[in-house]
């Protein structure tokens, strides 16, 4: 019996001996990160991207593969990315692995990898610089400013022909042979970006990517975007800012409004919510622009409780520098708060002016009611009775004097004749307090 102990624990003690080489044969396995960069290029990305480069460099991984597959997106934020893949080439290998489509801002992020390589159906090009929504092309100063950016991302690699790139973001270099004749934009196929060196070879999958790259049996490790990056990529997108801004100036407007603490108010503050999360889980602002806001809701609301408006005013320039603050780009934040004070604005125009009088707070700080002649309110008696009526007159009408009508003394006016005391007159004009009388044949 003990000698069947003594071999079971002698196996123990085997198996943990060889254990220990074999984990740390793991720990020394070569690492890939696969990052997928995917629908718009926004600021939500370089976040997302930012903290994909940490985990990479902190698991010790000597390679990440950007697996790329967008339309393009703002170039703002591909700035920022670009930058970034630039400072993390310093320590280990950027590898852009087109997957289809690398355009417009994707094309740009392509070119700052050490190494480019595309599937077989892969396109990368096409890279003009737009305004909005409506693909207008940009004024002059942006399209030459996005033209300098693309050369310049062509030669951070040292491999990449400029005029290449250049032809992809302006439509006045002239490439007959690529399909790119003045008047159109540079995009490549797979074989022909091959062929000016644009890329290193053409692969069918992720897999065959790593065989190629003598990858194929590293540890591939897939860093996905968590939900709160994707709620801040949808949310710090330039298009959604001045709508949820939008919304959140009308919710309080509504808010003034309405009895008590209701939808309109809960609406804006979820609203003003989400903007400072995206921002703050994208890493756009910091937790003094959150302070800022607090600080700013705290003493509008304080002005309901205090005089003169000092503390409301403050509150309000508070609000409004903290949303500006909390954004990557000052001059667009200041655009998107215009937008939403103008829709709030006019907002409140239409509610006033429709349903003012059925609604609650704003009743006690502006003049609703109106003392006109349809709500029963006039400044005088019109004595339309008196019309047809004879007085007599008590003093000379020169041309104002005072009648006896029935033992009532009322003043009145000749209609400009001199009229002398004693007279009978009749009462033919009563406008207001203005009662006019002629003499009675």
């Amino acid at each position: 019996m003990r000698k069947s102990v003594r071999a079971l624990l002698l196996l123990v003690l085997f198996l943990s001996a060889i254990s220990i080489p074999l984990g740390q044969s793991d720990a020394n396995a070569v690492k890939v990160y696969k990052v997928p960069i995917t629908n718009d290029v926004e600021k939500g990305l370089h976040a997302f991207l930012k903290r994909s480069f940490k985990e990479a460099n902190e698991a010790g991984a000597g390679t990440v593969i950007l697996e790329i597959n967008t339309l393009g997106g703002f170039i703002d934020a591909a700035g920022q990315i670009g930058k970034l893949i630039d400072d993390q080439r310093k320590d280990m290998e950027v590898i852009a692995y087109i997957n289809d489509r690398a355009i417009s801002a994707g094309a740009y992020i392509a070119l700052h990898a050490d190494q480019i390589y595309m599937s077989p159906t892969g396109k990368i090009g096409a890279a003009q610089a737009v305004e909005g929504t409506a693909g207008n092309a940009a004024d002059v100063k942006t399209q030459s400013f996005w033209v300098a950016e693309m050369i310049s991302a062509a030669e951070s690699s040292g491999r990449h022909d400029t005029q290449i790139a250049q032809a992809m973001a302006d439509p006045d270099i002239d490439l007959p042979e690529y399909n790119a004749a003045k008047g159109k934009l540079l995009t490549l196929t797979a074989s022909q970006a091959k062929e000016v060196g644009y890329s290193e070879g053409t692969v069918s999958s992720f897999d065959a990517l790593l065989n190629e790259l003598g990858l194929e049996n590293a540890e591939v490790v897939s860093t996905n975007v968590t939900f709160a990056e994707s709620v801040a990529r949808i949310i710090t997108n330039p298009i959604v800012v001045p709508i949820l801004l939008s919304i959140a100036g009308l919710g309080l407007v509504l808010e003034l409004y309405s009895p008590g603490f209701g939808v309109p108010g809960t609406m804006a503050l979820v609203s003003l919510g989400l903007f400072f999360f995206g921002h703050l889980v994208a890493g756009l602002a910091g937790y003094e622009a959150l302070i800022l806001f607090i600080i700013g809701v705290g003493l509008i609301i304080a002005e309901f409780f205090l005089a003169g408006g000092i503390a409301g005013v403050l509150g309000a320039v508070a609000v409004v520098v903290s949303i500006i603050l909390a954004g990557g780009n000052p001059m667009y934040m200041a655009i998107s708060v215009l937008i939403a004070i103008a829709i709030a604005v006019i907002g409140m125009v239409i509610i006033m002016k429709f349903f003012g009088r059925k609604l609650h707070l704003l009743n006690k700080m502006v003049l609703m009611d109106a003392t006109d002649t349809e709500s029963g309110y006039v400044s005088n008696v019109n004595r339309t009775e008196l019309m047809g009526k004879v007085a007599v007159a008590i003093t000379p009408l020169r041309p104002s004097g005072t009648v006896n009508l029935d033992g009532e003394r009322i003043d009145v006016v000749s209609e400009g004749s001199y009229i002398e005391k004693g007279k009978d007159v009749m009462i033919v004009k009563v406008e207001g307090s203005r009662i006019v009388v002629r003499e009675y044949q």
